[in-house]
């Protein structure tokens, strides 16, 4: 049964979802549109102003050694001439978007309702530098059904939160763990939207989040889907010991996981020992943001990124950086990193739950787990490798992720 037996059908705008009769008072939920318009002047100016060295130091350096600069000019001459903000943000506000009040906590969140009465409840779970920008290809095609092989139809309710800290969603306090934020998170799909069971899909800080409810709402999650785990891949001398021989389309992500583990890792470390450092220094500086998490969206990307299926363009990573700067959220979104610096494990363990648990391989992924190393962590009943896309798969290879999504409603119980 997908909504609890306390459930009434409400109606907030135009929009028609699962709510308790108490949640809009208990937890002020209410209806939140994105207007931030009035700031972009201000940031337009500084990134207009923000002068760039003339070239290279080492021409010959290599993204290995950070952004590089063409590439960083390019984004900042689009960003003060070619972007329209405005037309973005109303592309982000056709989505239905709320804020609830959750244990002292602004959450804000995307809830998109299907036309079908037996949508499966859906919360999907975004992680750094990314927000709820990076589901926005994927959101609308879930609500729709689809019908699989053997005639049975699929459809979701799909909820996009924003982690705490990030964007819409309010700062934290001290000590904030990846638990606290999946606790919240249930009680948003329970108490606040009276799903009284959902599925999930996570990605990066995002899986941590999904894996925290899998591992310890088993009553209310039924199935789960991840692109990435909170436990670091097995070495090539874990792989020889365990007898483990990777197909051969997965070595260029085993290459990418040694790339990205011996020269990737600087702003993990920087962020994790020292956010303030980081994060004050770039927090009125769009283009120093730019710099950092453009590296990321780059060099975690398929190197074919913005040629379909992927729509990770320069617009989408403008939109993003944006997001950030706009709402004042870099600091703030960094400190996920110290609060929870064993986030990623090098220990594997079993979640204490019987839901299905699904997984996907995107080939240009910076991190990757054989098929065998996932089955030690959950139910696994699907595992699939993805020849394109990266680390954000819902911008990257948003069919590829919708279809896999659409497989795990066939395992909800």
């Amino acid at each position: 049964m997908i909504f609890s037996s306390k459930v009434a059908i409400c109606l907030v705008g135009a929009t028609t979802f699962a709510t308790t009769s108490a949640a809009n008072s208990s937890f002020n939920m209410k209806p939140f549109k994105i207007s931030l318009t009035n700031q972009v002047a201000r940031m337009k100016a500084l990134v207009t102003n923000t002068h760039l060295p003339a070239q290279p130091l080492y021409p010959n350096a290599g993204f290995e050694k950070g952004i590089e600069l063409d590439f960083l000019r390019e984004l900042q001459s689009e960003w003060m001439t070619g972007f329209d903000w405005e037309s973005q943000e109303a592309e982000l506000n056709q989505f239905d978007h709320y804020t609830a009040e959750i244990e002292g906590q602004t959450v804000h969140f995307i809830h998109e309702i299907s036309t079908e009465p037996d949508a499966i409840p859906l919360i999907l779970l975004h992680g750094w530098p990314g927000s709820f920008q990076e589901f926005a290809p994927v959101i609308k095609p879930l609500t729709q059904p689809w019908t699989n092989p053997s005639g049975k139809s699929i459809s979701y309710n799909v909820v996009v939160p924003s982690l705490p800290g990030f964007v819409f969603s309010s700062a934290p306090p001290a000590n904030w763990t990846i638990d606290d934020t999946a606790r919240i998170f249930n009680t948003l799909m329970t108490d606040v939207l009276g799903y009284s069971t959902y599925t999930l899909h996570g990605t990066d800080w995002g899986s941590a989040v999904g894996y925290s409810l899998y591992s310890f709402y088993s009553l209310t999650v039924r199935a789960a889907h991840f692109v990435f785990l909170p436990f670091l891949p097995p070495s090539g001398q874990e792989l020889a010991s365990n007898n483990i021989t990777l197909p051969a389309q997965q070595n260029v992500t085993e290459q990418r996981y040694i790339n990205f583990s011996t020269s990737g890792m600087g702003y993990f470390k920087e962020q994790t020992n020292k956010p303030n450092d980081i994060g004050l220094a770039l927090h009125d500086n769009p283009v120093g943001q730019l710099a950092w998490m453009g590296s990321h969206w780059k060099t975690s990307s398929d190197p074919r990124a913005g040629t379909l299926p992927s729509v990770l363009n320069n617009t989408a990573i403008l939109t993003s950086v944006s997001l950030y700067y706009l709402t004042r959220s870099f600091l703030s979104s960094v400190w996920i990193y110290a609060e929870n610096p064993n986030g990623f494990n090098t220990n594997f363990s079993k979640a204490s739950t019987d839901a299905p648990m699904l997984f996907s391989q995107f080939e240009y992924n910076i991190v990757f787990w054989p098929e065998e190393w996932v089955a030690q962590v959950g139910n696994l009943v699907s595992y699939k490798f993805h020849d394109f896309g990266g680390h954000f798969a819902g911008l990257d290879n948003p069919p590829a992720l919708i279809e896999d999504i659409r497989e795990m409603g066939l395992y909800f119980i």
